[in-house]
């Protein structure tokens, strides 16, 4: 089987409307999934603040890494999270911010190959919008755990360390994918095979085990490791009590004309009730066998539940 042929990869049907004209670039954006939008939108600060700021214009700042001066680019000294920044100044948009900006290249590529393989997957399992209110908070919950270790004496950094990246979010991702699909194959490094769960477990462990024996010390990106904690927790929580991204729907006006809850045109109490049956059914066969025991039928089932 083909990486394509994966449930975790394969791309949702296309849709077509008058809000979608074919062939148009406005159209394909309107189609492009939430994590494409995260993809892009990642990538393209990342591309802008180092390579055209820093390396053209030669402008930026720089931070202590390891026993090294790094430069950073200027967009990124305006979003990266500190606790000086974010807390003592209230810099409250630094807890968002600071996602969207990363240290070097392989940092980048790493974060977002992980999103990219994950990301869809548990974008189809919890709609779009509650998607990206999930891959958010998760975020939001990597400084939040970095800010608890630190005032508790578990990392040995300062106020002014600086905290960037994705990371935090897209452990959030995986573990929710782990939880989606625990026995997916995935390839590490591109040869050994491993199930989803071994591979989101073993990481998340590993983290823990930088944070305890190496955060005091302030070695090996402890700090960094400890946001992974935190949106790894989260994203498990969410992951289990979806509904608790319910208010991210509720954002969405309704459309016009659409069918009001208790109208005329709406679905009585007893269809509800069937299909909230047939969703856990469904939901309790996701967790026992992995998602790719659905069939056809169920898949969509899922789908217009969603919706």
């Amino acid at each position: 089987m083909g990486i394509y042929d994966r449930d975790y990869i394969r791309r949702p049907p296309r849709q077509t409307g008058a809000s979608s004209p074919g062939g148009s670039v406005f159209g394909a954006m309107r189609l492009w999934s939430v994590t494409t939008w995260l993809l892009v939108i990642n990538i393209a600060v990342f591309l802008i603040d180092q390579l055209i700021l820093l390396r053209i214009l030669k402008i930026g700042y720089v931070r202590q890494f390891g026993s090294e001066l790094v430069p950073i680019g200027v967009l990124e000294q305006w979003g990266h999270f500190s606790a000086d920044l974010a807390i003592a100044k209230f810099q409250v948009w630094r807890f968002i911010t600071f996602q969207f900006f990363h240290a070097f290249p392989m940092h980048i590529i790493g974060n977002m190959l992980m999103l990219f393989f994950f990301g869809r997957l548990v974008e189809r399992y919890l709609g779009s919008r509650r998607f990206l209110a999930f891959y958010l908070l998760c975020g939001i919950a990597g400084p939040i755990a970095y800010l608890l270790l630190w005032a508790t004496g578990f990392l040995n950094t300062t106020s002014v360390t600086m905290l960037v990246g994705a990371s935090a979010g897209v452990f959030g991702v995986l573990i929710a994918a782990a939880r989606i699909a625990p026995r997916a194959i995935v390839l590490v490094m591109g040869i050994i095979p491993v199930q989803l769960k071994t591979l989101a477990w073993f990481l998340l462990g590993l983290a823990i085990y930088t944070v305890l024996f190496f955060g005091p010390q302030a070695m090996h990106n402890a700090g960094g490791e400890a946001a992974h904690i935190g949106g790894a927790l989260l994203g498990l929580l969410l992951i289990s009590r979806p509904h608790l991204l319910d208010f991210a729907d509720r954002l969405k006006p309704p459309r016009k004309g659409a069918p009001q809850p208790g109208g005329r045109s709406g679905r009585s109490d007893s269809t509800r009730r069937k299909q909230a049956a047939a969703v856990d059914r469904i939901l309790a066969k996701i967790k026992r066998e992995g998602i790719h025991s659905l069939t056809e039928e169920e898949k969509e089932q899922l789908k217009q539940a969603s919706r």
